[in-house]
């Protein structure tokens, strides 16, 4: 007579990983079900092109926990823990995948992430990076371009390895700390500059982050609107007066 079995496909980024995840959801120790690797997975250059590990665990029903065996606070606390080692998992992929393009670029830096408040109801949590070492202009490049690469190219690798959309910042020796403050200077300099002289106030060519930071710090502005013109490289922001 053939009994029941019960089985679970799990994916990480191990083998190793995806086995632990599985004993952890199922509440048994690894040698009561059987591992059938379906997939050990494969990291491609500079993570792009990777694959995660799959593997299908396969329990006996008598060696399943009843539901008797588990209260709502044991399944809840368990909810909590898998949400903190999610949150861990995404700070020490995103810091290894720093790390390892800035090794590749032949950079030596200190670099250190943590996770943010979202800005606004509604929007994910931002992960923030920040590298420190000496001499590393090279990083920000002309008008943070470089930055703003290094960031979009790690918040791709970031989301692929863990399949899920990721909000990453970074930030190098302070720049983009110091940028902000600047443009939150200029945005309420050209807002008044508007309302003065009735004029529309059209702004330099800017990066998206950076018209995000001007469209913030006048959004509650009652006198101005913020309007975003142009195409690529060349849109900037312009600040329009109420009538």
């Amino acid at each position: 007579m053939n009994e029941t079995r019960t089985s679970l496909e799990i994916i990480a980024p191990t083998v190793e990983e995806a086995i632990r995840r599985g004993a952890e959801e199922l509440g048994l120790p690894q040698e009561t079900f059987e591992v059938e690797v379906l997939d050990k997975g494969g990291k491609g250059l500079f993570g792009l092109g990777s694959r995660q590990a799959r593997v299908r665990l396969t329990v006996r029903a008598g060696e399943a926990p009843s539901t008797a065996e588990a209260p709502e606070p044991a399944a809840e606390m368990a909810a909590d823990l898998g949400e903190e080692e999610s949150d861990e998992e995404a700070l020490r992929v995103t810091r290894d995948t720093v790390q390892e393009l800035l090794q590749r670029m032949g950079v030596e830096a200190e670099i250190h992430a943590a996770w943010g408040e979202p800005d606004a109801p509604g929007k994910i949590r931002p992960l923030h990076v920040d590298i420190n070492g000496d001499d590393l202009s090279l990083l920000i490049g002309r008008r943070g371009e470089t930055l703003s690469a290094l960031q979009y190219i790690t918040r791709l690798i970031v989301g692929k390895e863990l399949r899920r959309p990721i909000s990453v910042l970074i930030d190098v020796e302070g720049y983009r700390a110091r940028r902000e403050q600047q443009l939150r200077r200029l945005a309420r300099r050209m807002a008044s500059q508007a309302v003065e002289t009735s004029r529309t106030m059209t702004l330099e060519p800017m990066p998206a982050y950076e018209r995000r930071i001007i469209h913030l710090e006048l959004r509650d502005d009652p006198n101005v609107d913020t309007l975003s013109v142009g195409e690529g490289r060349h849109r900037k922001v312009t600040i329009i007066p109420r009538r």
